[in-house]
């Protein structure tokens, strides 16, 4: 779901709900917006302030868990595919096939992941998909190399052992972006919210200050909805995982 269109769905929402809780203000008799019945507008409105801001800020904390996570994700990424290189460099030109499909198989990931936006069900399908068909076609070229000496062979139980952590966290990664959002959960805090600005509408006075505070407050609440739907689709948003670590790597491999 497109974040923008959804964010900007939401401020148009809550601020439909000011602006019916300032019409109600007008329409209604005063008997209704004052006294005891305002005190109980009040400490509903209060109720309200106090879950949204908690759920809000609980979902904003958890969307840039999701965001950060990914950030670890491919530093880890880059850290198992520097051991893996290094690793069949220790054991010797035979290897050397086996290092130009990697930075090749690097190379490509990075520019598919990061060259243009992709959907993040889709990132985590296909890179599911990659995990296993890299982690069996990596076990097959291991599997034909046959060391000659104790040398080859360290060097082979390394790369065996970096090829396995590398397709777990290529995995992880993936993992990590199923359904990181519940939907559900987000409506019930716009439902909240919605009632919150009715609530704000039929304490105020009106005038042009009013409607521009529910404006100003509704677009607040569209923004936090927004990083809270970005955050948690870091390869698709504006908030996107730095690619440097894996570039760094594909530098220093190229060098070698």
């Amino acid at each position: 779901m497109n974040p923008e269109y959804l964010a900007f769905a939401i401020t148009l929402t809550v601020f439909a709900g000011g602006a019916v809780g300032l019409i109600l203000q007008r329409v209604l008799h005063e008997k209704h917006t004052t006294g005891g019945s305002r005190d109980m507008i009040g400490a509903v409105v209060g109720l309200l302030t106090l879950l949204s801001a908690l759920v809000l800020g609980l979902l904003i904390w958890t969307a840039y868990g999701v965001y950060s996570g990914q950030n670890l994700a491919v530093q880890t990424l880059a850290s198992k595919v520097l051991q893996f290189d290094l690793a069949l460099a220790d054991y010797g030109p035979d290897a050397d096939p086996v290092r130009k499909q990697l930075r090749d198989g690097l190379g490509k990931t990075i520019d598919e992941t990061w060259g243009a936006s992709i959907s993040d069900a889709n990132f985590a399908a296909e890179s599911f998909a990659a995990a296993v068909r890299n982690l069996r076609a990596r076990e097959d070229a291991l599997a034909k190399l046959k060391p000659a000496n104790e040398t080859q062979t360290q060097a082979l139980a390394a790369a065996k052992s970096a090829v396995e952590a590398l397709s777990q966290a290529r995995l992880q990664m993936s993992f990590a972006l199923t359904a990181p959002v519940s939907y559900p959960l987000l409506m019930t805090v716009v439902a909240w919210t919605v009632f919150l600005f009715l609530g704000y509408g039929l304490m105020s006075k009106g005038g042009p200050a009013s409607v521009i505070g529910i404006v100003v407050g509704s677009a607040a609440i569209g923004s936090a909805f927004y990083l809270i739907l970005d955050l948690s689709s870091p390869y698709a948003g504006v908030f996107r995982p730095s690619s440097a670590p894996l570039e760094q790597v594909l530098a220093i491999m190229g060098k070698e």
